[in-house]
């Protein structure tokens, strides 16, 4: 440790703030976070550490530090000066994930079309699915059900999509506005959770279709339940109140961090992200800033709520995104952190819960 670091350790003050390493070239190789920066940035100059913390020390010649006047703060702070600097020693999130949506388009003659954009244009847009292959399978089945227009302009004679029955072929027929909207809001019940009370419904009109001897109109209907089956039972049913939400887990061990993040839509599980990297502060903290990052960084949607282990401070976490961040107790959110337990073993021994 040279006499110039030395010095600059005396002068730390205990108050919150950002502190940025540099080598001695005088680039900034690391920027973090600190509760007491006296603490935290002393820490890193006693003791032993593993390989990797070494050998950021070991480059270490210079560092600057800035105060903050509370926790929210210094963690808006490091992350700004992460995405200004790009550290060789910080992990920076790229945004190369972009999530399809199932949008039902604002046209007079509506559309439902998969997009990874999403535009003030007044459409109505559901997800977003990480798994393409699930929104793929989705709107699938609501083109078998809901038989709106396919086309992109409407041409001047009917298409395939008529004749089998998923398109009402408005390029040729008057179409009533009520029909669309009985279908629109149909889509919007079903997308948001309703599936089972269209497939009773569906059930209801195939027995109807029985009674009255009209048994190819009962085998349309017969297929579409099929469908639905097909199609929605193949996701887990995480909570009954259709909540979009996204639940972290990490673990952690000899300086690398795993943090899983699972994506429950309307209820349903459909699919989980998984990151790995170095890390060089406590576990908890580096979650948070991780949060910053996938949600601020990357810009990936952000849920109604988002569901995190007891030992990561939830009050910061909310206070970052402004999205309501809990601790579950109990109950189905509960069993959501719990389910993580039960995935594959993992190489990292020390498990956050």
């Amino acid at each position: 440790m040279n006499q110039q670091i030395k010095n600059k350790l005396a002068l730390l003050p205990d108050q919150p703030g950002c502190y940025l390493m540099k080598d001695r070239q005088g680039t900034i190789i690391y920027v973090g976070k600190a509760k007491v920066l006296k603490n935290r940035v002393r820490s890193y100059f006693t003791g032993s550490h593993d390989g990797k913390t070494f050998r950021l020390v070991n480059e270490i010649e210079d560092f600057e530090y800035i105060v903050t006047s509370s926790n929210i703060e210094a963690l808006i702070l490091e992350l700004n000066l992460i995405k200004k600097h790009d550290p060789k020693y910080n992990v920076m999130l790229k945004d190369d994930k972009t999530y399809p949506f199932i949008k039902l388009t604002a046209e007079r003659h509506p559309r439902l079309i998969i997009t990874r954009k999403v535009k003030k244009d007044k459409g109505k847009y559901f997800g977003p699915y990480p798994n393409a292959f699930a929104a793929n399978e989705t709107k699938k089945l609501l083109d078998r059900i809901y038989p709106l227009r396919k086309c992109n302009t409407l041409p001047d004679r009917v298409c395939l999509y008529y004749h089998l029955g998923q398109c009402l072929a408005p390029c040729v027929y008057d179409v009533e506005e009520q029909e669309y909207k009985k279908m629109v809001d149909d889509i919007n019940r079903f997308l948001n959770g309703g599936h089972t009370e269209i497939k009773k419904e569906l059930t209801e009109k195939m027995l109807e279709a029985s009674e009255e001897l009209d048994f190819e109109r009962a085998k349309e209907f017969r297929d579409k339940i099929a469908h639905i089956d097909i199609t929605m039972e193949k996701q887990k049913m995480m909570t009954t109140d259709f909540i979009d939400r996204d639940v972290f887990g990490f673990a952690y061990d000899k300086g690398w961090m795993c943090v899983q993040v699972f994506f429950v839509r309307q209820g349903k599980l459909i699919e989980r992200d998984v990151s790995l990297f170095p890390v060089y502060d406590e576990p908890e903290q580096e979650l948070l800033t991780f949060l910053g990052q996938f949600y601020e960084i990357t810009n990936h949607f952000k849920p109604k709520e988002i569901l995190l282990p007891e030992s990561v401070d939830a009050e910061m976490a909310e206070g970052l995104l402004g999205v309501k961040t809990i601790h579950p107790k109990r109950g189905a959110k509960k069993t959501c952190l719990n389910w993580r337990i039960k995935m594959p073993p993992s190489p990292f021994r020390k498990n956050s819960l």
